[in-house]
């Protein structure tokens, strides 16, 4: 992982690898400050495209697995958030957006993470969702994202919403047991039973095992009988698949094996299978990684073996001065608490890049919309370096 890491997202992070205990006095701040101060409110970053965003959530069971972290639970279990293109509430309306998390699952999630901070700062964040608001008409491409390891997936909340308002049916999928802080029906809200499992030697069957979850959810979403009440908003032929860390191997992994999916995004995630039967080799891919970790010939061997079979377009973007979470809502959320890094990338800024760029290249993949954006460097995002492509 990169040595440079962020404010809150340095605990965050340092808690995802190392399982340890840490608090808000690895940001520079003490634990007495942490416990007296009053829970700031928090706000996503506002979307850039001209819908608004409803959501309902779906529960999705696959009978013919079993949980492949806890065999006595029964069938493997998925939540859903399905975001969609849907008009704007009356301005009379007192509808409130929809919660970032819940205060018991921000609880559960900063308790997992061993971070000394108050479960209202995530509970409260503002989002600009609404759950069930009035879907648009019309036929719109579908992107099906998967967060990071132990991160739910509403740390995805800012990518789906911008996705969305730029008319793109969005579902971020939670895995069962691989994150803290996410209820299930029934259940309540489940342990992170895969936390500690996961390293060098199990990062590939963990990946496989999310690739076989999100080819599922397709099945369910584009298939006969969809349990998803606006199932005929999603254009079957225009399928995208993308996600951070462990999210972005199962994303990649889930294109290798699934001809639906026609452009995938992997955000700072190493390859499996990243070898001859990578699979990948004729469809658009692109990579978006720190600067330290995936840059070309860094640690992580499985970019370069990847970049070499891809055959289609293709691009390879490294983020100066990003860590590991300035793929996720964890950047602009610290960077509002003042935790960033004053040599690293803003948070703001790694959200508006993560934004734009995962943005521009599903439009131009499954809209056929070109942008300049992705022609080579330019002087409105000198942070992002063009590997091997453009220059």
């Amino acid at each position: 992982m990169s040595s440079r890491r962020r404010g809150a997202v340095a605990v965050l992070l340092a808690g995802a690898v190392a399982g340890g205990a840490v608090t808000l006095t690895a940001c520079g701040s003490g634990e007495a400050a942490a416990a007296s101060r009053e829970p700031e409110r928090l706000a996503l970053p506002a979307p850039t495209g001209a819908h608004a965003v409803g959501r309902d959530s779906l529960h999705l069971v696959d009978m013919d697995r079993r949980d492949p972290w806890v065999p006595k639970a029964g069938a493997r279990e998925l939540m859903v958030s399905m975001y969609y293109p849907a008009y704007h509430p009356a301005r009379k309306a007192s509808r409130a957006p929809a919660p970032y998390m819940s205060t018991e699952g921000a609880r559960a999630f900063l308790k997992e993470m061993k971070l000394e901070l108050p479960a209202e700062v995530l509970g409260s964040t503002r989002t600009h969702t609404y759950e069930g608001a009035k879907a648009r008409h019309g036929k719109f491409p579908l992107v099906v994202l998967s967060p990071g390891f132990r991160t739910p997936g509403a740390t995805l909340t800012g990518l789906a919403e911008d996705l969305t308002s730029r008319g793109y049916v969005v579902a971020v999928v939670d895995h069962a047991y691989e994150a803290a802080g996410v209820a299930f029906p029934g259940r309540g809200i489940l342990p992170c039973t895969a936390c500690g499992k996961v390293g060098p030697t199990t990062f590939g069957p963990a990946a496989k095992g999310r690739a076989k979850d999100l080819r599922f959810v397709l099945d369910r979403l584009v298939g006969r009988k969809s349990p998803w009440k606006h199932a005929d908003l999603i254009d079957k032929s225009r399928v995208g698949t993308g996600g951070h860390s462990l999210g972005g191997a199962a994303a990649a992994a889930t294109m290798a094996e699934d001809p639906r999916v026609r452009a995938g995004v992997n955000m700072d995630g190493p390859f499996v299978d990243s070898g001859d039967k990578s699979g990948l080799s004729g469809r658009p891919f692109l990579m978006m990684g720190t600067e330290a970790d995936h840059s070309p010939g860094g640690e992580d061997a499985s970019w370069d073996a990847t970049w070499k079979r891809l055959e289609g377009w293709k691009r390879w973007l490294t983020l100066s001065g990003a860590d590991h979470f300035a793929f996720t809502d964890l950047a602009p959320l610290a960077g509002q608490l003042g935790e960033d890094d004053p040599e690293g990338l803003p948070g703001r800024r790694a959200a508006e890049i993560t934004r734009d760029y995962a943005g521009a290249f599903f439009d131009e993949q499954l809209r056929h919309r070109h942008t300049p954006l992705f022609d080579g460097p330019s002087k409105a995002n000198p942070e992002v370096i063009f590997q091997h492509g453009p220059r």
